[in-house]
């Protein structure tokens, strides 16, 4: 995890963690479910950032410098493709989706401001929260480990995803999953970084 060191950054994180307050108490140690909306949120960001900087290129009449749009997309499909995979696991119910789409609701507009305004806050916010994102599903995995959470067959999406053997189980999934996540908090403190030098 970064270190915050300006002001910008401490907002970032408490955003994060207020956010992961909320999912705490929400969805205590129901991992599943909790994957299903957190993983609707979570394909937000690189869509909302993605577009922004393609509409700005278009704006501007200047190609993509950084070369962002592509990876921001490429990691709101990503994201996108953890739902899927969730949504096979977790089942969710009518409220549930009510919440989902609530939720992505919500934040799509909420993000879409912080970033026009605010990108490298929004970057290094969406940085923290892919650190969150590996630490719960590493608790995920613990869980499965100590026997808590059954270690279901994989399903058929996430082993066509991920190139799985058709033996896969959930664990394997999370640590597909939480790789990606990874890659993903790397990726936006980086951007971040960049755009504060």
């Amino acid at each position: 995890m970064v270190k915050r060191s300006d002001i910008s950054d401490s907002v970032a994180f408490s955003l994060t963690m207020s956010f992961r307050w909320l999912a705490d108490t929400f969805f205590v140690k129901r991992y599943g479910h909790r994957a299903v909306v957190l993983e609707t949120v979570a394909g937000v960001p690189g869509m909302v950032a993605g577009m922004w900087n393609h509409l700005r290129s278009l704006r501007k009449m200047q190609p993509d410098q950084r070369g962002w749009i592509k990876t921001l997309l490429d990691e709101a499909e990503n994201e996108r493709m953890h739902l899927m995979i969730f949504i096979e696991i977790a089942q969710p119910n009518v409220f549930e989706r009510l919440l989902i789409a609530f939720a992505q609701f919500v934040f799509w507009h909420f993000y879409l401001i912080l970033y026009i305004f605010f990108p490298s806050t929004a970057h290094r916010m969406i940085g923290y929260f892919e650190d969150q994102a590996v630490i719960s599903y590493t608790q995920y995995l613990e869980e499965i480990e100590k026997g808590e959470v059954e270690n279901i067959d994989a399903p058929q999406i996430a082993i066509d995803y991920y190139k799985l053997p058709k033996t896969a189980k959930l664990s394997d999934v999370i640590v597909a999953v939480r790789k990606d996540e990874q890659g993903h908090a790397d990726v936006n403190h980086g951007m971040a970084d960049t755009l504060k030098d």
